[in-house]
């Protein structure tokens, strides 16, 4: 028999502040994990082919694991549970990578591989947290608790470099990650009753489907996310080619970022029938159109890609919320754990279908190709945003 449900925390700002700490801290070690895992790797004098392997595999994993275990919600585990353990993996592993190195890199992919599990369900958790208490409270804002884990990305981005250099790669990066990941641990510890437990799904009773209005809006909001492939993988090696000085290309990423920030920051003061799931979509999918080809047109020109670079706001942030807000409006009871679930593994399978397309073109045609090849996919998912409008007619999430 299952244990009775947390207790809910009074609506109000203490779970709002929580749940902004849970996406801090979460998006502060991935900010320094994504960009400084693969220095760190580096640092350790492995093959460049080997250290590519080793970082596509908790993209392997994502894609197959974070729906799975986002299921358990919807079977009574509280999402608290899942990013309590998750975390709490994550610093073991973290804190065994080094020792695992010396032993040999067979050992230190067996720890990826469980790192990768554990942190497949981190963020997902805490957005279906977020939901569930902005259901419950109308006075709670998704966007603005969501931002605190935009700005804890770009303060570790900035900070990084700087504590890397003081200390070291070799000593900085595992250690930095082990902490990070305890902390973590610990303000989920601390999280108790920031939204209401899910009810679990009696084991008598069939298990509900996902309507196919949620699941052409995932597909066009993965669509749209995938095309930002060329920007994440080849963007940077572009724009050096193209002789854009090293300090701008530092302030490009972050003033794609600072432009997600602030649609975070004022979407929640737009008009309710503008933060509706498809209209966000639609802006996103569009945004993302006009980047891609304007990337491939006007690539190599710096004001062109300060203008480009402040579409991000759009391209990304408003496709997150719209569907965010369709899986919020649209998942049954009984299923919502597994819809966030499958938002992430959607995602990260058409962005790694993407990312490997990209270095076939880039490799055989260059740079403006690769950037022209991402417009089809946001033109597929700007017409499964309508499609997937047409058929919301009449369920009350348009």
């Amino acid at each position: 028999m299952p244990p009775p449900p947390s207790p809910p925390a009074p609506s109000g700002e203490p779970p709002a502040i929580r749940l902004a700490l849970l996406y801090t801290v979460v998006f502060v070690e991935i900010g320094i994990a994504m960009p400084f895992m693969p220095v760190w790797l580096n640092a350790l004098q492995l093959d460049a082919g080997l250290i590519g392997g080793l970082l596509a595999l908790p993209i392997a994993i994502r894609i197959v694991a974070t729906a799975p275990l986002m299921g358990l919600i919807d079977r009574g585990v509280s999402a608290r549970a899942l990013l309590l353990a998750g975390s709490l993996v994550l610093a073991a592993t973290y804190a065994l990578m080094p020792a695992a190195a010396g032993l040999g890199w067979g050992l230190l992919a067996g720890l990826i591989a469980i790192n990768a599990v554990a942190a497949a369900p981190l963020v997902p958790s805490i957005d279906y947290l977020t939901l569930a208490a902005v259901r419950r409270s109308k006075k709670l804002d998704y966007a603005r608790i969501r931002l605190c884990g935009s700005v804890g990305f770009l303060a570790a981005n900035l900070a990084g470099g700087a504590i890397l250099g003081a200390l070291g790669e070799a000593f900085a990066v595992p250690l930095l990650l082990t902490a990070l990941a305890l902390v973590a641990a610990g303000v989920a510890f601390a999280s108790r009753g920031v939204a209401p437990a899910a009810a679990p799904r009696p084991r008598s009773a069939a298990r509900p489907r996902l309507p196919r209005v949620l699941w052409l809006a995932i597909g066009a909001g993965a669509l749209v996310q995938s095309s930002h492939a060329a920007i994440y993988a080849f963007g940077s090696i572009s724009w050096s080619s193209a002789g854009v000085p090293g300090a701008w290309i530092g302030a490009l990423w972050a003033i794609g970022v600072a432009a997600e920030i602030l649609l975070f920051a004022v979407i929640g003061r737009l008009p309710a029938p503008w933060r509706s799931p498809f209209r966000l979509l639609g802006l996103g999918a569009a945004a993302a159109l006009v980047r891609a080809l304007g990337m491939a047109l006007a690539g190599d020109s710096l004001p062109a890609l300060v203008a480009l670079q402040m579409l991000h706001g759009f391209s990304f942030g408003a496709t997150h919320f719209g569907v965010m807000n369709a899986v919020s409006g649209l998942a049954p009871d009984g299923a919502r754990g597994r819809a966030q679930g499958t938002v992430s593994s959607a995602t990260a399978l058409a962005s790694a279908l993407a990312t490997l397309g990209c270095g076939v073109v880039y490799r055989s045609a260059g740079p403006a190709a690769t950037f022209l090849a991402m417009a089809p996919l946001a033109l597929t998912g700007l017409c499964l945003v309508g499609v997937a409008a047409r058929a919301a007619r009449g369920t009350g999430v348009e």
